[in-house]
């Protein structure tokens, strides 16, 4: 190991990370803001405990003493994210020769339970949508906002940063660039279709818009881009009108377009390449389905429930 890797500071190995989290890993800005969140939660406690390591030097012990620190005041599925970010530094710094060893590699990640997502009925989100009043454009356009978060399943994130040369209505395809900066096709459905162009022939002002933002589909007051809290907060809205007692978010809809279509007979490598998720086991979380349904599966396709009790 070279004098002058022995120096490397914190703030540089930050720095290169994210490089490299950016460029070789094509990660998205949320994971990369995410995992440098950790990282300098890391140097708060270093510097707190007045503990001088470097990247270098730091050792598993400190790294522990850290991560228990860290557990009497967050769950353990932080905890996880924070292992998680931690083995994936100094996997880097091992990579680069900067580090022989990953002081991670032996720390045990906590068992996390997977948690359901959180679904809406087709009824409910139907009540959702009834109560949006599209008597004025920001009504049309939180209804074309709701009806492309179920009728897509997209992200938030993936939303706001929809544009209107990646909607195809012609083909009937919206072609979203996801997580990694990865692109798929989506298809739009009807009523999405229909709630999209509603907005855009009767409730979006194009001569008032920048031409930063002409091509955005969805926009503010200000007619510039939505920031993610606002969506949150227009579905919070017609949630808490619609009296629907959960909690409710964008993410909430995208859940519920991914169950329903499993519901409804959908294949599972299907709506993995719908959701836009790279391993098919995140996928499978959207087979939470009910007792009556699996029961309804059996009785309809399993060849032994077509016998009689005559026959037996």
């Amino acid at each position: 190991m070279s004098d002058k890797i022995k120096f490397v500071s914190w703030h540089d190995a930050i720095s290169d990370f994210q490089t490299y989290m950016k460029i070789e890993r094509g990660l998205s800005k949320n994971t990369i803001s995410s995992y440098s969140s950790d990282l300098k939660l890391l140097l708060e406690y270093l510097e707190e405990y007045q503990i001088n390591q470097s990247p270098i030097k730091i050792s598993t012990q400190t790294i522990i003493e850290y991560i228990y620190h860290k557990s009497k005041s967050s769950k353990k599925s932080s905890q996880s994210r924070t292992i998680s970010c931690l083995q994936s530094f100094f996997d880097y710094l091992t990579f680069e020769n900067i580090r022989t060893d990953n002081p991670v590699d032996m720390i045990e990640t906590p068992k996390v339970g997977r948690q359901l997502p959180n679904v809406l009925s087709a009824n409910e989100i139907e009540l959702m949508l009834e109560k949006i009043d599209v008597s004025h454009s920001l009504g049309i356009r939180n209804r074309a906002i709701l009806e492309t978060l179920y009728g897509s399943g997209l992200r938030v994130s993936e939303l706001v940063k929809l544009t209107f040369s990646n909607v195809f209505f012609k083909e009937n395809i919206l072609r979203i660039r996801g997580k990694g900066d990865k692109e798929r096709l989506v298809p739009m459905g009807k009523v999405c279709k229909f709630w999209l162009k509603k907005y855009l022939n009767e409730a979006r002002n194009g001569s008032e818009i920048h031409y930063e933002f002409q091509d955005v589909v969805f926009l503010n007051r200000r007619n510039t881009s939505l920031s993610r809290v606002m969506v949150f907060n227009i579905v919070r809205m017609a949630a808490l009108k619609a009296q629907i007692q959960q909690s409710i978010s964008p993410h909430s809809l995208r859940h519920s377009f991914a169950t329903h279509l499993i519901e409804n007979g959908a294949d599972l490598r299907s709506v993995q390449l719908l959701l836009g998720h790279q391993s098919i086991t995140t996928t499978e979380i959207y087979t939470h389905l009910s007792n009556k349904y699996l029961r309804e599966v059996l009785e309809n396709y399993h060849p032994r429930s077509k016998m009689t009790e005559k026959s037996l």
